[in-house]
């Protein structure tokens, strides 16, 4: 071993040139690469964070409809316990589902109406 030849490494210099600038274009690669990822997470949170929004607005519509139709319930049974005869029971119950049908109509509406406008809120490409 100590007769053998000293190598003598020495790289050209076009070589160690091409080497820097492949290093410095991976570099710029991955740096663009990061860039990008960084850009889709936070438009993903965005997205995220306007469907949870939308979300929760749906869910409080709901729960204010159900109020809304509990309190219905309750005055309709109110009346009901104040009717004099079969007539006007049957009167203040063909009254009480044609307003709960339109009732429900309407707010079957405003969900849906909510519920679109958070899907189309939370797939619009934000900046």
């Amino acid at each position: 071993m100590a007769n053998e030849p000293m190598w003598n490494f020495d790289v050209p210099t076009q070589m160690r040139q091409f080497a820097e600038q492949s290093v410095e274009q991976a570099k710029k690669a991955v740096d663009g690469f990061m860039t990008a990822a960084q850009k889709t997470a936070a438009a993903f949170e965005t997205h995220a964070t306007t469907a949870h929004s939308g979300a929760k607005d749906v869910g409080q519509k709901a729960m204010s409809f159900a109020e809304q139709n509990i309190a219905n319930s309750f005055d309709f049974a109110q009346k009901l316990v104040r009717a004099k005869d079969i007539q006007e029971v049957i009167t203040l119950q063909s009254e009480f589902l044609k307003a709960q049908m339109q009732a429900l109509s309407a707010q079957a509406k405003e969900l849906g109406a909510t519920a679109t406008k958070t899907a189309t809120d939370a797939a619009k490409p934000k900046e």
